[in-house]
């Protein structure tokens, strides 16, 4: 028998027991295609949470204000003033592991732009926070180390910043004002997305830490200089462990703990929560696979029975 006559018998029989063919091919189908789909969908979460990391940077940690105590009641976490300027400079300058820290404080504030505003997260740094978060920029340049100690009143946009307030227009050597301040733009982030909680990484405004105190927020911090995070990346290659031990022990002699009392900080291994939430993903794709697997396997107990009965039948 050849080819030709092998089709032409096969949908002879199958066509006469049109029903019974359809049942057959349906649980095939539903069989392949539970499992393309569960493992689909177990791939996508899975690629989320590794974009996620990509969007935050390798080897992060991020170190927060403790809870500040006031008569015996305790605040919460960060609302203590334990961190400064000088904190992140030793950081990068006695922890061998640490290959960055940058020291940042936070507000909101409405950037204006001509005629156009918009509300938007505003930060103050210094140029070594883009190398912590691994963040190039998509046009201009960083802010300079000069006008970091003169207040330099420059920002650099992210790019949700740059579409609400200047559409398609260049921004670059624009002005916009912070809280009544005006700013040269001298920089335009690349696009970063969101975030693990949501939020939208583009939508801000970095400009220096000090123009951060002295203009936008109106206090210079006193001596100390208080910052509200320092964001520290770790060398390629490093222990992250080892690293966050290290720096512990540096912030816990220089803010002058005793033994035995606890940490005045808090520190948060970023990379590690997000390497948490992606074995999360990648345990709940095997579990979708095995739930699929379930299904096919169903299915082709029900195409063996069927093919069962019809060599019955035939014979």
């Amino acid at each position: 028998m050849n080819a030709v006559a092998a089709v032409r018998a096969a949908w002879r029989a199958l066509t006469i027991n049109l029903l019974r063919s359809v049942l057959t091919m349906l649980g095939i189908i539903i069989g392949v295609g539970a499992v393309i789909t569960m493992v689909a969908i177990g791939a996508g979460a899975q690629a989320r949470v590794e974009e996620q990391i990509q969007s935050l940077g390798t080897n992060i940690m991020l170190i927060v204000p403790g809870a500040q105590t006031t008569s015996g009641v305790r605040l919460g976490a960060q609302t203590g003033q334990s961190l400064t300027e000088f904190d992140a400079a030793a950081i990068a300058l006695e922890v061998p592991e640490v290959q960055a820290a940058a020291p940042s404080l936070r507000t909101g504030a409405q950037v204006v732009a001509g005629n156009v505003n918009w509300a938007a997260p505003v930060f103050g740094t210094t140029p070594d926070y883009f190398e912590v978060r691994d963040w190039p920029l998509a046009a201009g340049r960083n802010i300079e180390e000069a006008e970091v100690a003169g207040a330099g009143k420059v920002a650099i946009l992210g790019a949700t910043v740059v579409e609400q307030l200047f559409g398609d227009a260049d921004p670059i050597d624009q002005v916009v004002r912070v809280k009544n301040v005006p700013l040269t733009v001298i920089g335009v982030l690349t696009r970063k997305g969101q975030n693990s909680a949501g939020q939208d990484q583009d939508d801000v405004v970095v400009v220096p830490i000090s123009t951060f105190r002295h203009r936008i927020q109106g206090w210079g911090g006193g001596k100390l200089k208080r910052v509200g995070a320092i964001s520290v990346k770790v060398r390629e290659g490093q222990d992250m462990r080892a690293a966050e031990d290290h720096v512990r022990e540096l912030l816990r002699q220089r803010h002058r703990i005793p033994d035995g009392l606890e940490d005045d900080f808090g520190l948060r291994n970023l990379t590690e929560m997000l390497a948490a939430q992606e074995e999360a993903s990648r345990t709940m794709t095997m579990l979708l696979a095995a739930v699929a697997g379930v299904s096919l396997v169903v299915g082709g107990i029900g195409i063996m029975n069927i093919m069962l009965v019809s060599v019955t039948e035939r014979t």
